[in-house]
């Protein structure tokens, strides 16, 4: 792990590269379900697919929205959500950003990417009051797909939020109860829902959706048990 001071920042903060070559091979939070719980393979039956985005990383965006959005716009080329619950994605088809509550913002973005980004928004912010974390090693992305109706009754069994299409549409997210556990819900487009997991519970997750997806003959699409693979 590598340690690069701000000056531009005026000495208030140091930004820290989580990893400093992207060639190095990191286990996904999935890993240790994939060879101890199984994978199973989608099949002709499969209704309902599931995937780790592993190659992701995470950004925590706090402060006023007027002089983020200015530094988001800057660096994404993307305005950032204003109104609650607004998932925004980016022309490159993995970057988003995502409102969560009124001074906070979670950006995801390709592998690897996440300490030139912030150190882009921070010389953007300039002396700006603003907190930026990096949070790629404590959360991952798993992705639904499948069947309309099968992914809704599966979402219905899982998390206490209305997930019927016409009060849940694309373009939006939510912080809701999955189960036991706090996931972030998010709906990206008509075909696909995404799950922002805690680490400590993406083990618990996983084995949720596998029971719950058995009636969809639910599949499992393994791009890779480390992060920096092809999802």
């Amino acid at each position: 792990m590598s340690e690069q001071h701000i000056a531009d920042n005026t000495g208030r903060a140091n930004t820290w590269d989580a990893c400093p070559d992207t060639g190095i091979a990191l286990e996904s939070p999935l890993a240790w379900s994939y060879h101890n719980v199984g994978a199973p393979a989608p099949g002709p039956n499969s209704r309902v697919t599931l995937r780790e985005l592993s190659d992701r990383d995470h950004l925590i965006l706090r402060g006023g929205a007027i002089v983020l959005d200015e530094a988001v716009r800057q660096v994404l080329d993307v305005g950032l959500p204003a109104r609650p619950q607004q998932l925004t994605l980016c022309e490159d088809g993995i970057s988003s950003v995502q409102w969560l509550s009124p001074d906070e913002w979670l950006v995801i973005l390709p592998f690897g990417t996440a300490f030139r980004i912030e150190n882009e928004l921070r010389s953007a912010l300039g002396d700006a009051s603003v907190a930026i974390s990096e949070v790629s090693g404590g959360q991952t992305l798993l992705e639904l797909e499948g069947n309309a109706q099968a992914l809704q009754e599966l979402l219905m069994k899982s998390v206490i939020y209305d997930v019927h299409p016409q009060h849940f549409t694309p373009g939006k997210g939510v912080t809701t109860v999955f189960a036991k556990t706090n996931v972030i819900l998010r709906r990206p487009d008509e075909a696909r829902w995404e799950l922002v997991v805690r680490r400590s519970f993406a083990d618990y997750v996983y084995r949720w959706l596998l029971d719950a997806g058995d009636e969809f003959a639910i599949g499992v699409v393994k791009g890779g048990e480390q992060r920096g693979a092809a999802a």
